[in-house]
């Protein structure tokens, strides 16, 4: 299973959380300059997509979410903590 974040600087113990829950395949893309949303290419191995809300602006989310939307790839929007996304994981169904 692949997942992309988007958002942050770096990622810290998040990459390794998300592997210990079953993502073998870790993308990170910061969204820190204009030019990273071109780089959000959703393969078809890519099962999931974290959003990371306090270092994303409204217009690159929605961009996302519009890519998302239209390979069906399901979203989560938390805050850059492995608590946030972990309970958003598990709303998803995604348990540990």
């Amino acid at each position: 299973m692949s997942v992309i974040v988007v958002g942050a600087d770096r990622l810290g113990s998040i990459e390794k959380n998300l592997q210990s829950r079953g993502f073998d395949r870790v993308r990170h893309i910061s969204c820190r300059n204009v030019g990273d949303q071109k780089k959000l290419n959703i393969s078809a191995s890519t099962c999931l997509i974290v959003v990371m809300i306090d270092f994303v602006n409204h217009s690159a989310a929605r961009c996302i979410k519009e890519r998302a939307k239209l390979h069906g790839v399901p979203m989560i929007f938390a805050k850059r903590s492995w608590t946030s996304i972990a309970e958003k994981l598990e709303k998803l169904g995604i348990a540990h």
